[in-house]
């Protein structure tokens, strides 16, 4: 099993940033994610947590050796689940690929919290495992590929959401006030 992990602030609030979640896809950066299909959302009547699950369309470019292996195609999918607490001003994002997951798994987790200079935190978390117990070379090759896959997707992710929040709110704030 590999891990990859990465914490960080953004330079805009809790709210912003939450706002901004929603806008992340599509963005040049993230080419690579083609759609993104909401299956479920609520909102819990008692706490105000709002829980949503969505399907994310991908095209990832896999080496030959892979594709010959393990055979599939260039098309994944990735579960998503959201939990935003406006109470507490947590949002936390749990995915796993759908694709491929009887070879590998990557396990993600996401979460957004106040900063107290009034920025956001980000931390995130992947695990990812090879599910090949007899070919253990296969498997670590496999997982390191991944891992890499993940860690160049991850500073993609981050420089088109920065991208996305920046398009978001720093324009409105250049608008004068209309009267």
């Amino acid at each position: 099993m590999h891990y990859f992990s990465q914490l960080f602030n953004y330079d805009h609030p809790w709210s912003h940033v939450v706002i901004g979640m929603w806008h992340k896809y599509p963005n040049p950066h993230c080419s690579h994610v083609l759609s993104i299909d909401v299956v479920d959302r609520s909102v819990d009547p008692q706490s105000g947590i709002i829980r949503t699950e969505r399907i994310l369309g991908c095209k990832q470019k896999a080496p030959g050796w892979i594709v010959k292996l393990f055979g599939g195609s260039e098309d994944a999918f990735v579960r998503e689940v959201s939990f935003i607490d406006p109470a507490t001003q947590t949002a936390t994002i749990t995915s796993v690929n759908l694709s491929l997951s009887q070879f590998a798994t990557c396990y993600e987790s996401i979460r957004y919290t106040p900063s107290p200079d009034g920025r956001t935190t980000f931390a995130q978390t992947a695990e990812i495992q090879a599910r090949m117990a007899l070919w253990r070379s296969a498997a670590d090759k496999l997982e390191s590929w991944l891992v890499q896959r993940f860690e160049q997707n991850a500073q993609l992710g981050k420089l088109g959401f920065t991208d996305v929040l920046r398009q978001l709110w720093e324009s409105r704030e250049q608008q004068p006030a209309k009267q």
